[in-house]
C-alpha cells in the first residue's frame, strides 16, 4: 500500500482488452504488484514480449469467463462494453469492476484538470496543457488524447498537473474519480452504437462531477440545455462559458476580449485576435479552456501567448492543400453528425463534403440545412453511404466513391473551378481504416497525389 491508500500487492488482477490503455493498466499492475493477466479478442498484439517480460500473463483469443471468474479486480480497456455478461458475473460476486481512467486516478499525484463533451475535447484539453505550460507548471496531457493516465502515474508529483480527456467511456466506470477542474463542452447524439440512447450518453458524461465537492470547479456550457440540466444541483462551483454571449456569470467574447464576467465586473482573460483556429464553433473550445486555465492560476499574457500559433491539431479543420482554387480540408475528426454540421458551416459555400463510414447513431437528415447553405455536393463514402444518399439524395448531387482515392478525385471534380473538398465524416471509420487519423491521413496523401497527378 501506498501513500494513496489503494494497494493490488498479491491482487489476482484482469485487464480486459489489450489497446493502449489496457497495456498501460496491466503494466502499472504489474508494477505494484499484482498478478495481472491481460485478455484480449485479438489473436496478437503489439507488445507482447514486454509484456510477459514484466510478468503479466496474455490470454489472446478471446475472454474466457474463468479467467474473469477468478479475479479480484477487473480492469476494462475504454473500448470495451462495461455490461458484457461475464463482468455482470463478476460484479454480482462483488468482485469491484473499473475502468483504466478510475484505476490511474487512484495514484495520481498531482491536480487533474478533466475534459469531457461529444466534440472538441482534444483541442480544449491542449490549450489547456499549452497555456499551463505557457504559465511555468509542469504538465502532463492523457487520457484519451493518446498518452493513457495509467502510463503516467510513475511521473506524477504533487506539483504536476494532470490535464485528461475523458470519454464517456472512460467516465462510466469511473467511481472515485475526482477532477479539480471539470469542464463539459457539449453533448450530442454519439456513439449510440454503444450508449442504448443519448440520455444514458449524457449520464456517463455527467459522472465528471459526480465525486466533486465544493471545493473544486465546473466549468458548462451555457450554450447546451442537456449540459446545464445535468449540471444543476452539483457540489462543485460553477462557471459557465458562453459563445452566444447570453450569459451573466461566467467566461464570454465581450468585444475584443475574451472575459471573465462577474456581478464585481468583466476580467479580461485574452485577446480574441490571438485565436488562430478556423471555424466559430472552435472558438466555444478556446472560451472553455480560458476558463478552465483562468481557475487554474494562468495570467491573461500565458493564456494569450497560448493561443498564438495554435491553428488545431491533426484531422480538426486541417487543411490539405489546394489544387488551383479548390481547397481540401481534412476534419476527420468529424465522427457525427454535429461535428460535421459545424465543420460545413465553416466555409461561407461551395464545400464539396465527404460523409459517410461506419454510422454511429443519430440523424443525417440534420446535415440538410447546412448542406443546403454552404454546400454544393456530396461524395458518399463506406458502409454508411446508402443512409448519405437516403437522408441527402433529393437535395444536391451524390456522387459514391469506393475508396478514400476515388472520393479525393471525385469530389475535386465536381468542387472544381473554385470551392471546398471537405472530409466531415459524420460517421466512424472502422469500415475501412483503424481509425479517424488513419482516415485523415489517406485523405491527406491522395490530395497530394492528386495534385502531383494534375499539375505533371
Amino acid at each position: 500500500m501506498d501513500d494513496s491508500g489503494f494497494s493490488v500487492v498479491a491482487c489476482r488482477a484482469v485487464v480486459v482488452g489489450a489497446a493502449r490503455s489496457g497495456i498501460a493498466a496491466a503494466g502499472l499492475l504489474a508494477k505494484r504488484g499484482a498478478a495481472v493477466t491481460l485478455t484480449e479478442m485479438r489473436d496478437a498484439i503489439d507488445g507482447a514480449p514486454a509484456l510477459r517480460a514484466a510478468g503479466v500473463a496474455l490470454e489472446l483469443g478471446g475472454h474466457r469467463p474463468e479467467t474473469v471468474a477468478a479475479a479480484d479486480l477487473v480492469v476494462l480497456s475504454p473500448g470495451v462494453p462495461a455490461d458484457l455478461p461475464v463482468l455482470d458475473a463478476a460484479r454480482r460476486r462483488g468482485v469491484e469492476v473499473i475502468g483504466e481512467l478510475e484505476l490511474a486516478w487512484r495514484w495520481i499525484r498531482g491536480p487533474v484538470i478533466a475534459v469531457t463533451g461529444t466534440k472538441g475535447k482534444s483541442t480544449t484539453t491542449t490549450l489547456v496543457g499549452r497555456m499551463l505550460e505557457a504559465a511555468g507548471r509542469t504538465v502532463l496531457l492523457g487520457g484519451n488524447i493518446g498518452v493513457p493516465l495509467s502510463a503516467q502515474v510513475d511521473q506524477s508529483t504533487a506539483d504536476t498537473v494532470h490535464v485528461v480527456e475523458a470519454s464517456s467511456f472512460q467516465l462510466e466506470t469511473a467511481t472515485t474519480f475526482r477532477p479539480w477542474i471539470a469542464v463539459w463542452l457539449n453533448v450530442t447524439d454519439d456513439h449510440l452504437d454503444r450508449h442504448p440512447d443519448v440520455r444514458a450518453y449524457a449520464d456517463a458524461k455527467a459522472r465528471i462531477f459526480a465525486n466533486q465537492t465544493a471545493d473544486d470547479w465546473a466549468v458548462v456550457n451555457a450554450d447546451d440545455p442537456l449540459v446545464m440540466a445535468r449540471s444543476t444541483g452539483i457540489a462543485a462551483r460553477l462557471v459557465p462559458f458562453a459563445l452566444s454571449g447570453r450569459i451573466a456569470d461566467g467566461v464570454l467574447v465581450d468585444g475584443e476580449w475574451i472575459v471573465r464576467r462577474t456581478a464585481a465586473g468583466a476580467d479580461r482573460l485574452a485577446p480574441v485576435a490571438a485565436v488562430e483556429l478556423p471555424g466559430r464553433h472552435m472558438l466555444a473550445n478556446v472560451l472553455a479552456a480560458t476558463a478552465a486555465a483562468s481557475l487554474a492560476g494562468c495570467a491573461p499574457a500565458a493564456m494569450g501567448g497560448a493561443l498564438r500559433g495554435f491553428r488545431g491539431l491533426p484531422h480538426v479543420m486541417e487543411p490539405a492543400g489546394e489544387i488551383g482554387g479548390v481547397r481540401f480540408v481534412n476534419d476527420s475528426k468529424a465522427t457525427n453528425v454535429e461535428a460535421a454540421r459545424r465543420s460545413i458551416e465553416s466555409f461561407p459555400r461551395g464545400v464539396v463534403a465527404i460523409v459517410g463510414g461506419r454510422f454511429k447513431g443519430g440523424d443525417l437528415g440534420e446535415l440538410r440545412g447546412p448542406l443546403a447553405a454552404h454546400g454544393k455536393a456530396v461524395v458518399a463514402i463506406g458502409e454508411a453511404a446508402p443512409l448519405v444518399r437516403r437522408a441527402l439524395g433529393d437535395l444536391l448531387p451524390i456522387v459514391d466513391a469506393g475508396s478514400m482515392r476515388e472520393a479525393v478525385e471525385r469530389g475535386y471534380a465536381a468542387a472544381a473551378p473554385e470551392g471546398v473538398v471537405l472530409l466531415a465524416p459524420a460517421c466512424a471509420s472502422f469500415d475501412w481504416f483503424r481509425d479517424y487519423a488513419e482516415r485523415g491521413e489517406t485523405f491527406k496523401r491522395e490530395v497530394l497525389r492528386l495534385k502531383e497527378t494534375v499539375l505533371r
